[in-house]
């Protein structure tokens, strides 16, 4: 997305800004933080950190802590840090506003999009860059990208519940729970390197079917944890856990 923005003759500038309250713990938020002001001082770009006010969050997500990914959680979340954005470019003389969530096929477009509508429409004169961030030839470039700055490769999308639901889907299907930080993943590399298994993890298929998975679980057990742990069980012997054959597709490559 950088790269596309970048080279784009409507712009003239481009800025970074990083507003993440959602992701936790605060370690992986500063990781994921520090590898963004990376890429922006290498390719002398401006950087902005906003505020980690994760206590508002919380609060704006309150009774949405079961909610499944791409649920009415992920819609606030959305919300919250794009009226960020485009708050900060209504004040700063900014006239478009993107986000990086649309470029991943684990992000809902149209959810994520529609976010960044409604953020634009509070301000006069500006507008929400929408293009087709998931196309293969994308992807594949996001990946390429990334294998060749060796970015951190995180295992989950980013917050609290995200983290939840992840390490007890893989706890029900013998996987290693995640690992926050350090030179080794809970499961697989922990920096991208290879552009086409990275493609790869990220197919639509994978993710179609880890979706699925999601809403057959939240559809028989609601916010129940019980029975969500044990509805998660029912996945053990399916695709996603080859771990016999050495090969784990699609769960650690938000």
């Amino acid at each position: 997305m950088v790269e596309e923005m970048r080279s784009s003759p409507r712009l003239d500038r481009v800025v970074i800004l990083i507003y993440n309250p959602n992701i936790h713990p605060r370690k992986e938020y500063e990781i994921r933080k520090e590898e963004n002001k990376r890429f922006c001082e290498e390719l002398g770009i401006e950087f902005v950190d906003a505020d980690y006010d994760a206590d508002n969050w919380y609060a704006r997500t309150k009774g949405m802590e079961f909610d499944p990914e791409r649920g009415r959680r992920c819609t606030e979340c959305f919300d919250m840090r794009m009226e960020r954005t485009a708050l900060y470019a209504h004040e700063n003389g900014f006239h478009a506003i993107a986000t990086t969530n649309a470029t991943s096929r684990w992000k809902d477009a149209e959810q994520v999009n529609a976010s960044g509508y409604r953020a634009a429409e509070r301000y006069d004169g500006l507008k929400y860059w929408c293009q087709d961030w998931q196309s293969d030839e994308m992807t594949l470039r996001k990946y390429e990208i990334s294998a060749e700055e060796r970015f951190y490769k995180q295992e989950y999308c980013g917050c609290s519940y995200s983290l939840r639901d992840s390490n007890d889907w893989r706890k029900a299907n013998g996987i290693p729970k995640i690992r926050i930080g350090g030179e080794t993943a809970g499961l697989g590399d922990r920096y991208f390197s290879d552009p086409l298994a990275d493609a790869a993890e990220e197919s639509q298929d994978v993710v179609d079917e880890f979706f699925a998975q999601a809403k057959e679980i939240a559809a028989e057990a609601g916010t129940d944890v019980k029975k969500r742990k044990e509805a998660m069980k029912v996945y053990r012997d399916r695709r996603k856990n080859e771990k016999d054959d050495g090969v784990v597709n699609g769960l650690n490559n938000w």
